[in-house]
């Protein structure tokens, strides 16, 4: 990956289409997803059309499913098939995977075996989803060895489109997702390399507290368009975390196009835009 001739480095795509057409989304929650994001009858692109997409725009893309099985009973997108078909457009695409802390040890075999033969260079979780608060117990061996491993984990935070608007959530609830949970992950694997996904609505203030405190600690921008981020988010953004927030768009949930367009709206410095749309996130997965 030549990071010099990019123009962003998109840290948060979803793969939810897999080779065989099978979807890693069904039921209630991609009702809803497709009601909040106003994409219903709308396709999902494979991981191949994916990079296609971002090469057509000089921007590389972390691309991950979640996996959720324990708590849904849907099998995710095939992490080795994602990570392959990045390995085969490495030009662009950088394979994170999605795993599930239900499944105890298997979970922390599948981090090494994916790392270590797979070439993944980070773990999505999707707390809400996933039926698990962060700080427990149960996942402690899996942070452990993805401390070992030096690959970031990244926390989905705050509201989902998952589940939203649909009778009870599609059994989606929302308390697993504080950020401040993530804060004694934080605590407890100070090597970890953490990033706190989306604005963290209703905790957003948390979530910027513990990116402040913790210097382990990053924020993803994706999820929301960046016309509806909260002053304060914008303020710390081109302050005290400008090393610290990554751009992410939540694709194909939301178009790049349209999150960078509206980024370009906000009072942002002009020495924080490439910081935040390419250098912080080159950092923090390692390309430079």
């Amino acid at each position: 990956m030549n990071v010099e001739s990019l123009v962003a480095i998109d840290v948060h795509t979803h793969a939810e289409v897999s080779a065989d057409g099978a979807e890693s989304l069904s039921g209630t929650l991609k009702e809803g997803a497709d009601r909040y994001f106003k994409l219903a009858g709308k396709g999902r692109p494979t991981v191949p059309e994916m990079a296609a997409f971002y090469r057509e725009r000089s921007m590389a893309a972390v691309v991950f499913t979640v996996d959720a099985e324990t708590a849904t009973g849907h099998p995710p997108v095939p992490n080795e098939e994602i990570a392959q078909a990045c390995a085969d457009n490495a030009d662009v695409l950088i394979p994170f995977a999605g795993i599930d802390p239900w499944k105890g040890r298997a979970a922390v075999r599948q981090a090494r075996r994916l790392v270590e033969e797979h070439g993944v260079r980070g773990i999505k979780f999707h707390p809400n989803v996933q039926a698990f608060h962060p700080n427990d117990r149960m996942a402690y061996e899996l942070y452990e060895a993805l401390e070992e491993l030096g690959v970031p984990a990244l926390f989905h935070t705050g509201q989902t489109g998952l589940g939203a608007g649909v009778r009870g959530g599609g059994g989606v609830r929302l308390k697993f997702s504080n950020p401040m949970d993530v804060d004694d992950v934080a605590v407890d694997f100070p090597d970890l390399t953490i990033i706190l996904a989306h604005p963290s609505f209703p905790w957003q203030d948390e979530a910027l507290a513990v990116a402040t405190h913790k210097p382990n600690v990053y924020i993803d921008l994706s999820g929301w368009s960046p016309k509806y981020f909260p002053p304060q988010l914008v303020q710390y953004a081109n302050t005290l975390l400008q090393d610290k927030v990554l751009f992410g768009s939540d694709y194909p949930l939301i178009s790049p196009d349209r999150w960078l367009a509206d980024f370009e709206k906000l009072p942002i410095k002009e020495e924080v835009r490439p910081k935040i749309l390419k250098h912080n996130a080159a950092r923090v997965l390692g390309l430079v």
